[in-house]
């Protein structure tokens, strides 16, 4: 693993940690931080702006439906704007590893990463 993506793996924790006050499992982080791909490296794409309605329509339907296979409904963007408030209005960086890492295990769907 490169250093960067260590880097960006520890920041992820520590947002875990501090923000929804969970022990972060490292090993599902990474996975989730894999899936991303080369997005985690660019600035615009590693984030999500919780107040664009087309980027939280653009997390439930690329990554909740189609990655993590949830039927389509209002809890699904009732969901995303919990993990949105709960990551805090005050931060403006809110990882897009950090929301899916969030998202799937309040789904439970980790299992979408074997």
């Amino acid at each position: 693993m490169s250093k960067k993506k260590e880097e960006l793996i520890a920041q992820y924790a520590k947002h875990i940690q501090e923000k929804f006050s969970q022990t972060p499992d490292l090993d599902f982080l990474e996975k989730v931080t894999a899936g991303l791909g080369p997005a985690i490296y660019n600035r615009d794409a590693s984030l999500v702006s919780g107040t664009d309605e087309s980027e939280l329509e653009t997390v439930r339907n690329n990554y909740l439906i189609k990655k993590l296979g949830l039927p389509d409904g209002p809890h699904l963007m009732h969901t995303i704007k919990d993990v949105i408030r709960e990551y805090g209005t005050s931060e403006r960086n809110k990882y897009r590893a950090v929301i899916y890492y969030i998202l799937a295990r309040r789904f439970k769907k980790e299992a979408a990463y074997k």
